[in-house]
């Protein structure tokens, strides 16, 4: 009876579809927001940090924060699609961890500025040309007005389904070396508040391709209210968007077109390299020294040499 009871089932079970593995669903991309300040410090970072993360929540981006500088590692920025530099102000990265950074953009990473962003390591001209302009001062007594913005590119992500023209509150901030190949996006015009002094085509937000990364900047976030203003998430979602890319996924830092002179990973790694004395490059050849990788070197080495001389009366 047992035998027939399973010769029966054999034929019943053989015909029953077992469907297969549910795939694991795609690795969603992951941004970092940095918000180390060595300067002035915005009320408005926290409000900021809240409204990236429900920005990746509602549209399918992780989002980690941190103002630690000890997260620039090779390992760590390969984890993410973009890195937002949110309200940053003054000198927030050693040159091991420009140096990693650099290494990220041109791996193919992504960039977002907001706001100070532009207040942010004079010293580091790399810098300067990827957030696209450096501050230059913004209107006083009162800092904050209101200002006529103008959409010049309505077909970007990010300014897409903005309205041409537009009136809003913020610090409006005036810019110096302005990167030229920056692709403006807003503009902000003088003629509507008092203050202003880049003319008749005063850049607001922008974006540009750079060094193999993407790179998108706004000054607007000054205010702890523009963090719930409709129009500025939905610029700020369209300029993480840009940055992100289509892929979308980790960076990979093998892709990077200027690899390191040394691994460095911490401050400890770049005060303890060999010697930068002219001697340590005997054996050295004309092309490797005059190549990006020995130039970074001689900049780490400058660095640290700067940092023993004013550390050594401490």
């Amino acid at each position: 009876m047992h035998r027939l009871l399973v010769s029966l089932a054999l034929p019943l079970l053989a015909a029953i579809s077992i469907p297969p593995p549910v795939a694991a669903a795609a690795q969603q991309p992951r941004v970092l927001v940095f918000s180390k300040t060595a300067g002035f410090r915005h009320s408005s970072i926290p409000n900021g940090i809240a409204a990236i993360r429900k920005l990746g929540q509602e549209n399918g981006f992780a989002v980690d924060a941190t103002e630690d500088a000890g997260a620039f590692t090779q390992k760590n920025l390969a984890r993410y699609s973009a890195v937002v530099f949110l309200s940053t102000t003054g000198d927030v990265l050693n040159p091991a961890q420009q140096d990693v950074f650099e290494r990220y953009i041109q791996a193919g990473g992504g960039y977002v500025g907001v706001h100070s962003a532009t207040d942010t390591e004079y010293d580091w001209p790399w810098y300067g040309r990827l957030a696209g302009a450096y501050f230059n001062g913004h209107p006083g007594n009162p800092n904050v007005r209101k200002g006529s913005y103008r959409v010049l590119d309505t077909t970007h992500v990010s300014t897409k389904g903005l309205p041409t023209r537009f009136e809003r509150e913020d610090e409006f901030y005036n810019f110096k070396s302005i990167d030229p190949t920056i692709h403006v996006l807003i503009e902000i015009d003088e003629k509507s508040y008092e203050g202003g002094t880049n003319g008749d085509h005063h850049p607001m937000s922008w974006y540009h391709d750079f060094d193999g990364g993407r790179a998108w900047y706004t000054n607007m976030g000054h205010t702890e209210a523009t963090y719930t203003e409709p129009l500025f998430l939905q610029h700020l979602l369209g300029g993480l968007r840009y940055a992100i890319g289509t892929g979308g996924g980790a960076v990979d830092f093998n892709m990077s077109t200027h690899a390191p002179f040394f691994a460095l990973d911490s401050t400890a790694a770049w005060m303890n390299l060999t010697p930068c004395a002219p001697s340590s490059t005997v054996g050295t050849s004309n092309a490797a020294r005059s190549g990006a990788r020995f130039a970074r070197r001689a900049r780490i080495c400058s660095a640290r040499s700067r940092y023993r001389l004013a550390n050594a009366s401490r």
